[in-house]
């Protein structure tokens, strides 16, 4: 650690220790596993990081984009967990530049690359620099709201380039937390299929790769003794399921998931985002997503189940839930 040290003594770094705690017991994964993380002011890229530290990654924000390469050089070999957190702030930051040298780490034969792009409702991030009473990076005097739209056109191609792209519009920090680790935790591993429940009124999700509509189904919003229950509760399942357009049309989409599974798989994709929505996000998404949910888990995966526009205090204790 001496060199990288001494050559980036004046980086943030956070969580630096011996490269030994990240070799396997056998000594056999010398690969560098490489997370890029990236996206808009303001959607958490430092509490992401924070987060990845957690989990054992060494953290470096905001380095020379024209360093990233030697960085990567000091850690070869070794079997390490890096993230480093990029964005216009970094110098000699262009999106052209970011994305050659993110195409040449990714043609390294010595590290695996995942690129992350932090994405966040605008409303949210006006709400957030108000509350923090900081100064967007871009803005130089200008609204904050002008800002966003310029930083979004240059950010554009490596939103379109990234791996994995996590909205945090609706996610505390410690939600964000608990999507870091069951991404990249120690456990993680293969593709990692994360399922969400939506209500159509709050908008769909960012990010998504595939999304089902579920508004089809007859809503138990409008039976008085289930409207304040949810899709985790046994009397909603059951009065969905009793819709005789449940099954068939269910069937069908846990069909086209799970025979797609295996080839997303096959094809190397690390994050597959499935959206489940429905009007307000509480009754017909729940109950959909926490079915698919068991289906994913019995065919072999370890889905990351989340219910966006379910309060937390309505939310049961349950292993696949976060």
């Amino acid at each position: 650690m001496g060199a990288l040290t001494t050559l980036y003594g004046w980086v943030t770094v956070l969580a630096m220790g011996s490269h030994d705690m990240f070799l396997t017991p056998d000594g056999g994964n010398t690969k560098t596993e490489l997370i890029l993380v990236t996206g808009v002011a303001g959607a958490g890229k430092t509490s992401a990081l924070a987060a990845l530290a957690d989990q054992g990654f060494e953290t470096i924000d905001n380095p020379p984009i024209g360093l990233l390469a030697a960085i990567v050089d000091d850690f070869s070999g070794e079997g390490a967990r890096l993230a480093i957190g990029i964005d216009e702030r970094s110098r000699g930051f262009t999106t052209e530049r970011c994305a050659d040298v993110i195409s040449e780490l990714r043609a390294r034969g010595d590290t695996d690359v995942v690129l992350v792009f932090l994405e966040c409702a605008d409303e949210m991030l006006l709400r957030r620099f108000q509350e923090t009473r900081r100064r967007h990076p871009m803005a130089e005097g200008a609204p904050v709201e002008s800002a966003l739209v310029l930083e979004r056109a240059m950010l554009e191609p490596l939103r379109v380039q990234s791996d994995l792209s996590i909205d945090t519009s609706e996610l505390s920090l410690t939600d964000l937390r608990r999507e870091i680790g069951d991404r990249f935790g120690s456990d993680a591993g293969g593709m990692t299929v994360s399922i969400i429940s939506f209500g159509f009124k709050k908008g769909a999700p960012r990010g998504a790769d595939l999304l089902f509509d579920m508004r089809f189904l007859t809503n138990p919003y409008w039976m008085a003794e289930l409207r304040s229950m949810t899709g985790l509760d046994a009397e909603v399942r059951a009065y969905i399921e009793g819709d005789s357009n449940y099954l068939p049309i269910y069937s069908k989409i846990e069909d086209l998931i799970l025979s797609l599974l295996p080839h997303y798989a096959n094809e190397g994709k690390s994050y597959l985002n499935i959206a489940i929505g429905c009007t307000g996000g509480k009754h017909r998404s729940v109950m959909v997503s926490e079915r698919l949910g068991e289906s994913v888990m019995s065919a072999g995966y370890a889905p990351v189940i989340r219910h966006r526009d379910l309060p937390i205090s309505a939310q049961k204790p349950k292993a696949a839930v976060v």
